[in-house]
């Protein structure tokens, strides 16, 4: 997955309709929850839902690397990290890149290099924006928001059933 905050895939308007607040007095704790259901549903589907960029490093080891982000928009550069942590861009001809029909992206070194690890700069996500999430997803982050608003004062159990059900379909499993 790609480190850092998931981009609501929901809009503020849409979840106070669905969890019917008409006020703007609980506009925080939605966004944060808006926030939260889309950070979980990416955790669950194992997949980045609105696209954003990633670093990721990985050993120098001749083979080819899977990234671990999915689906993979965009590999966009490759840099040698030397012992200090700084990154030194490689020419295209000391590496290969490949985007395979599933969006895992994989990076392989052509030759021998100095450098132990590589930073892959790229760009990940099923998405585009918001309007381009599946409705499946968009309607468990929206079930699943409900839910945290309503059992915020510790009340409620387990998440509805649906909520999975409606994002199992694009839960991608690996296999290490």
């Amino acid at each position: 997955m790609v480190p850092g905050i998931a981009e609501p895939a929901v809009t503020l308007s849409e979840a106070q309709a669905y969890v019917r607040i008409e006020t703007g007095e609980e506009e925080a704790i939605v966004a944060g929850l808006i926030r939260t259901a889309s950070a979980l549903c990416e955790a669950f589907i194992n997949q980045v839902v609105i696209a954003r960029a990633f670093s990721e490093v990985i050993p120098v080891s001749g083979a080819w690397e899977r990234l671990t982000p999915g689906p993979v928009r965009a590999i966009t550069q490759i840099e040698g990290i030397d012992e200090a942590g700084a990154g030194t861009p490689l020419q295209t001809g000391d590496y290969s890149i490949d985007v395979d029909s599933s969006g895992d992206g994989w990076v392989r070194i052509a030759g021998s290099l100095a450098f132990r690890h590589l930073r892959v700069l790229g760009t990940a996500g099923m998405a585009a924006g918001e309007n381009d999430v599946p409705e499946p997803i968009r309607q468990g982050i929206l079930r699943l928001v409900a839910y945290l608003f309503s059992s915020r004062d510790g009340g409620g159990g387990e998440p509805p059933a649906a909520v999975s059900a409606l994002w199992r379909p694009y839960r991608r499993l690996r296999i290490a």
